[in-house]
């Protein structure tokens, strides 16, 4: 059955600061920078309000996380629990399984198995890995992003976590190369499917192709300079998933201006009719 979700980032004004991930190549590790955002709304208060706003599961971005010390996580895997809220997914927003640099393409997995123990503690149910930042022509890549995500399906089974990729960043930047991807993976892996993230001709195709083997849709619209969604534009890429038979996570994501709330709001209102 359908249901309502929430992103993260779709709060990101309200969810204080956002601890980026990148990688120093110089000293080969990983760096975090702080990026200071106003503090109006805790991780830890933002499921009992999502739930008290419609909503059904949430998926969080690993930048917000405030803390990943075992207490912390306990407490975040209870407040899910207290608000009868699904935590879906934890979205790893860094990450290249295809970089050309072997230290940083190791170092990089190693933080993924990271992250999903992390997920593991909080209550997670799957983790999203980036397949990489390769050319989406590259063959190659594309089996060693597989190659990679495999091993990770593995050790995330191992935890009760499951692993899902998405069309993000360049390797998957088409349906082409999703479709590649998953058929060198096999039946382990799975896919979210982001409106925003695939352009050009083939958009609405793509996305069709891809709900399919989805588990959560990324229902990202296109939003004028007021905050106001382009509902025949979202209706058509909604009509796509629909017609795919797909069947799980509205996963609703707002990047415009003025209240992030409201802002959400106005895209619920047209997503809704297709979950009913």
């Amino acid at each position: 059955m359908s249901y309502l979700s929430l992103n993260s980032w779709s709060l990101h004004r309200l969810l204080g600061p956002l601890h980026w991930t990148s990688w120093d190549a110089e000293t080969q590790t990983h760096q975090t920078t702080d990026h200071e955002q106003p503090l109006e709304l805790t991780l830890l208060e933002l499921p009992a309000v999502a739930a008290a706003k419609g909503y059904q599961a949430i998926e969080v971005c690993h930048f917000h996380f405030p803390s990943t010390e075992a207490a912390y996580l306990q407490q975040l895997r209870d407040s899910f629990s207290a608000a009868c809220l699904s935590f879906d997914t934890l979205l790893v927003d860094y990450g290249d399984l295809t970089s050309p640099e072997a230290a940083r393409r190791e170092a990089d997995y190693q933080l993924m198995q990271q992250w999903i123990d992390v997920a593991a503690a909080c209550g997670a149910k799957q983790v999203r890995i980036i397949a990489g930042e390769a050319e989406p022509t590259d063959h190659a890549a594309i089996r060693q992003s597989a190659e990679a995500l495999i091993k990770l399906v593995d050790y995330g089974a191992a935890r009760g976590v499951k692993i899902v990729t998405e069309n993000f960043k360049w390797l998957t930047s088409v349906g082409d190369s999703c479709m590649e991807l998953l058929e060198q993976a096999g039946d382990s892996l799975d896919l979210i499917t982001d409106f925003g993230n695939f352009s050009g001709p083939a958009k609405y195709e793509d996305i069709g192709r891809t709900a399919v083997h989805s588990v959560s849709i990324h229902v990202k619209a296109i939003n004028n300079e007021h905050g106001y969604p382009d509902q025949d534009e979202l209706r058509r890429c909604l009509d796509q998933v629909q017609a795919s038979g797909f069947d799980g996570a509205y996963v609703l994501v707002y990047d415009g201006p003025g209240d992030m709330w409201e802002g959400l709001e106005r895209v619920k209102a047209v997503v809704q009719p297709y979950i009913a």
